[in-house]
C-alpha cells in the first residue's frame, strides 16, 4: 500500500506544477512548521481584491432567490436548541456516536480495553471530530468574508452576507457545545489547516469558492448528516439539523457562481482548477485520519503507519467515503472540474463511483436533513 498520508507527500499528487507550487508553501506551513498548532493565534496572510459595484445591477435571479431564501432560514442559536439539555459522554441510552460510525472497532487495542475506558475513547474521538468542524467553520467565516468583497455580483454579495452571518453563528454553536458539553478542544488538523491556509491566501475568488463552498462545505454536508443518522444525543441532533440546512445553501451557492464560469474558462486555467480539486481532495480524505486523537490515546502502542492503515481500510472510511463524497464527486462534475482527464485520480483512490449520484444542489434541504434520519427499526 502506498504511504499518501505522509507530510512529505502532502501535495504534488497531479504533477501539476502551478498547483504544486500554489499547495507547497500551505503544505509547508502546515505539516512542518505546524502553524496551526504552534500558537493560540495564527496569523494567514491574504491577497484579494475587493469589487465594487457603484451601479448595483440586479441581475442574478438565482442568487436572489437564494438570498431571499437565506433571509428566511434564519435561526438564533441560543433560543431555538435546549442548551439546558444534560449531554453525560457515558450513557449509552443517549450515546454520542457508536463504535461502527467511528474506526475504533478495527483497533485491536480499543477492543482490549474496559467498557468505561471505549466510553472515554469514544467521547475523546468525538470531540477531535466536532473540533475540526469547529475549526472548519472558522475559516469558513473567514472565506465568507473574503467571497463577499470579491465576488463580481450584486447578489452575489448579498446573498454571501447572510453566509457571513450563518459561519458565525456555526463556530458559536459548535463552541459552545465543545466547551460546554464535552469539555475538550482539540487543535486543528495539518490537513484541514494546509487547506485553509491554501485558499485563504491565493487572491483568485474563484479558488475561494472551490475550496470553501465545494470542497470543505461539500464534505461537512455529507460528515453532518452521517454524525446525526448516528448519534443518540438530542442536543447534537437538533444542533446538526439547522446547520444542515445552511450548508445546503452554501453549496448551492457555490455550484451556482462556478458552473458557468469554469465553463468558459481558458483550458489550461481551467485544468489547473481540476488538479487543485483533486490535491484538496485527497487532503480532505485525510483529515479525518484523526492524528491529534492518536498521538493522545494510540501514540505509545502502535506506529502512526498502522494507525493510518487501520483507519484507512475501516469501515468507519468506507462509511464517511459515500456520506461526504457522494455529494462532492457530482458538484464537481457539475462545475465542469470532473473531466476525463482526471477521472483517473479519483478512480484511484475509490471515489469515482459518486460520479452519478445526485448532486446537493438536486436536493432541498429538507430532502437533505431528510437523508439524515436514523434508518426505522
Amino acid at each position: 500500500m502506498t504511504d499518501d498520508t505522509s507530510p512529505w507527500t502532502a501535495v504534488g499528487r497531479s504533477r501539476n506544477p502551478r498547483v504544486f507550487l500554489d499547495l507547497v508553501g500551505p503544505a509547508i506551513r502546515g505539516f512542518l512548521l505546524e502553524r496551526g498548532k504552534s500558537n493560540e493565534v495564527t496569523t494567514v496572510t491574504t491577497r484579494n481584491d475587493a469589487r465594487f459595484s457603484w451601479t448595483y445591477d440586479r441581475d442574478r435571479e438565482d442568487l436572489s432567490k437564494l438570498y431571499e431564501a437565506a433571509k428566511r432560514a434564519q435561526w438564533n442559536a441560543s433560543t431555538e436548541l435546549d442548551w439546558s439539555i444534560e449531554v453525560d459522554p457515558h450513557n449509552p441510552e443517549r450515546m454520542l456516536l457508536p463504535d461502527e460510525i467511528l474506526p475504533l472497532a478495527e483497533v485491536p487495542e480499543y477492543r482490549g480495553l474496559s467498557e468505561r475506558e471505549q466510553f472515554v475513547h469514544r467521547w475523546a474521538l468525538t470531540a477531535w471530530m466536532l473540533s475540526q468542524f469547529l475549526h472548519g467553520e472558522q475559516g469558513a467565516l473567514f472565506a465568507a468574508c473574503q467571497v463577499t468583497e470579491a465576488i463580481a455580483w450584486v447578489d452575489g454579495k448579498l446573498y454571501a452576507s447572510t453566509q457571513v452571518v450563518d459561519e458565525g453563528r456555526h463556530v458559536e454553536v459548535f463552541h459552545r457545545y465543545l466547551a460546554g458539553k464535552l469539555e475538550k478542544l482539540y487543535t486543528i488538523d495539518d490537513n484541514l489547516y494546509t487547506v485553509i491556509d491554501a485558499l485563504m491566501g491565493d487572491g483568485r475568488w474563484d479558488l475561494k469558492f472551490l475550496g470553501m463552498q465545494i470542497m470543505i462545505e461539500g464534505l461537512a454536508l455529507g460528515a453532518f448528516g452521517a454524525l446525526r443518522q448516528a448519534t443518540r444525543e438530542p442536543l447534537l441532533r437538533e444542533l446538526l439539523k439547522f446547520v444542515i440546512a445552511d450548508e445546503a445553501r452554501h453549496v448551492t451557492f457555490g455550484v451556482m457562481a462556478l458552473r458557468d464560469y469554469y465553463a468558459q474558462l481558458p483550458e489550461r486555467e481551467r485544468q489547473e482548477r481540476e488538479d487543485w480539486a483533486y490535491e484538496i481532495t485527497v487532503l480532505m480524505r485525510n483529515r479525518f485520519l484523526a492524528h491529534e486523537f492518536y498521538d493522545e490515546y494510540y501514540g505509545h502502542v502502535m506506529s502512526r503507519q498502522r494507525w493510518d492503515r487501520l483507519v484507512l481500510s475501516s469501515e468507519f472510511m468506507r462509511r464517511f467515503r459515500h456520506t461526504m463524497f457522494r455529494r462532492l464527486i457530482p458538484n464537481l462534475r457539475k462545475i465542469n472540474l470532473l473531466t476525463d482527464r482526471v477521472r483517473r485520480h479519483y478512480d484511484a483512490i475509490g471515489l469515482l463511483v459518486y460520479e452519478r449520484d445526485r448532486a446537493a444542489t438536486d436536493l432541498s434541504a429538507a430532502e437533505i436533513i431528510a437523508d439524515s434520519e436514523p434508518p426505522a427499526a
